[in-house]
């Protein structure tokens, strides 16, 4: 068997460096190959939402009732479009980070995510550890601010009945 010219680099290295540029290859294959058939998923499920929306809104609508079933409908709908939008780039981008040798790499620790991870969502940014602890600090946002608005309300109740005293 031949050599192809094309990989010229390929002559000069040893067999073990050859075989894990084959398996980093193979695997490079596999999740973009992985990542391209979500894409197409997603835009299927998109083309099917767009095309039953007009559909929806030529209904005749016979009462106050059954519009508001037919506006929920369609917002849901809008909701999911939105979703696999914002899904879609997240792909885009994972293919660019796969493009770039980023892929499977935290961003926030740098270490590898999980592969059972990438296998469950394909555009993780993040490994488990610092997605949960992202997770975590917007939790504790959320609460140090539902806090605050209740510790200013408590304050305006208190000026209210104290000043009727």
């Amino acid at each position: 068997m031949t050599r192809r010219k094309a990989e010229p680099h390929l002559e000069k290295k040893d067999p073990m460096t050859r075989k894990n540029e084959r398996i980093d290859r193979e695997r490079y294959l596999l999740l973009k190959g992985m990542l391209e058939d979500r894409r197409r998923e997603i835009h299927e499920k998109l083309r099917s939402l767009r095309e039953a929306i007009p559909l929806d809104a030529h209904h005749e609508v016979r009462d106050a009732e059954e519009q508001s079933v037919d506006d929920f409908v369609q917002e849901v709908d809008l909701a999911l479009m939105q979703m696999k939008t914002e899904t879609l780039k997240k792909i885009d981008q994972a293919i660019q980070r796969l493009e770039d040798g980023s892929y499977g790499r935290c961003q926030e620790c740098e270490q590898e995510i999980a592969e059972a991870r990438l296998r469950a969502l394909p555009f993780a940014v993040k490994c488990r550890d610092c997605q949960e602890q992202a997770e975590n600090q917007v939790h504790y946002e959320r609460e140090a601010k539902a806090f605050a608005r209740l510790q200013k309300e408590l304050a305006s109740v208190t000026l209210r009945t104290g000043a009727r005293d």
